[in-house]
């Protein structure tokens, strides 16, 4: 995993229709939560249900097996599910 010096994610926080990564140098990174389906279509618990790992590289949300990578979000590349939904890659 490409990490990003001296950045990581210390929390994650959802508001309306947006996922926001908190980041250790204050930031606040959002993202439309319709890019990530399965975390899109979870319920309120399991989307508060997720791990930060990789010393904040990355979350991991154990009830939905979903996985989102700093690199990603910050790259606003949304997942391949939302990509293929979308015909953004056959």
């Amino acid at each position: 995993m490409t990490t990003l010096t001296g950045i990581r994610i210390t929390a994650i926080e959802f508001r309306g229709d947006s996922l926001i990564a908190v980041l250790s140098d204050g930031r606040r990174w959002a993202t439309p939560l319709e890019w990530y389906p399965q975390i899109h279509a979870a319920t309120r618990e399991q989307r508060e249900r997720f791990l930060i790992y990789e010393g904040g590289q990355g979350v991991h949300w154990p009830a939905l097996d979903e996985d989102l990578g700093l690199a990603g979000m910050l790259a606003m590349s949304p997942s391949v599910e939302y990509r293929r939904k979308t015909a953004l890659i056959p």
